[in-house]
């Protein structure tokens, strides 16, 4: 099964990787002077550039803004939670996970596997079942994060959050009722769980959980976007460890 990338960030960085890439579409006449570095990198690998009316285009993005470019790929290729801890620990680093407890919205994950990327975070864990996968709309909301940051599908999140407690790793998840986040320790191997966009975390991953962090909040609302709130623990996160 094919996967489509599109939009020119996406597949810039797409074509930065080693992932296999079938065919890149053009939009007709829409070789303007950000689609020519695009289409250069494509042909140095030798991928096929076809231009492509634009009503297919609109058809294969399906509402979503292609910016006159679509890379056909094989499907995205999952990692396990072995490889995300190896790959940090073959860079000389403590092991920075981000674990997404039935994340549905694919914009919202794409937002966090962006983050992650931004904040060096070793990998990203989702769930197998009732939630979001990595599709065209994660990797353009990601702008080709994905491409960078392994991301592991895993049957169980707290088997998963189990595995990782046994490697050394110490888990924090997001909540409204936990310590405050600036008190929490996020030096060392550490994993962050950010929850559903609706109910937010299981019951049975936050007994799992090592820490609970809430976020403060000051204004009359008091609840963030799934991903805002992944974005603002990570950061918090990274500020200690660069600290």
């Amino acid at each position: 099964m094919e996967d489509l990338i599109f939009g020119r960030g996406p597949v810039s960085e797409l074509l930065k990787t080693d992932r296999a890439v079938d065919k890149l579409l053009i939009k007709k006449g829409a070789y303007s002077h950000a689609l020519v570095p695009i289409i250069d990198a494509a042909k140095k690998r030798g991928i096929v550039v076809q231009q492509t009316d634009a009503a297919k285009l609109d058809k294969l993005a399906e509402g979503g803004n292609h910016q006159g470019v679509i890379a056909m790929v094989s499907a995205y290729s999952y990692v396990t939670v072995r490889d995300i801890l190896s790959r940090a620990r073959a860079k000389g680093e403590s092991p920075f996970v981000i674990i997404c407890d039935k994340i549905t919205d694919p914009h919202n994950l794409g937002a966090i596997i962006r983050t992650a990327n931004c904040v060096g975070a070793s990998g990203v864990i989702i769930p197998k079942r009732g939630a979001a996968g990595v599709n065209s709309v994660v990797m353009k909301t990601s702008a080709g994060a994905a491409e960078h940051t392994p991301v592991a599908k895993v049957t169980n999140i707290a088997s998963a959050i189990e595995e990782l407690q046994r490697e050394g790793l110490w888990i924090t998840a997001a909540d409204m009722d936990g310590k405050s986040m600036y008190d929490i320790d996020f030096k060392g191997a550490i994993g962050i769980v950010v929850g559903s966009e609706g109910s937010g975390i299981s019951r049975l991953v936050r007994e799992k959980c090592d820490f609970i962090a809430s976020i403060p909040m000051r204004g009359e609302i008091n609840s963030l976007n799934a991903s805002v709130a992944a974005s603002v623990l990570m950061y918090e996160a990274l500020r200690q460890r660069n600290g």
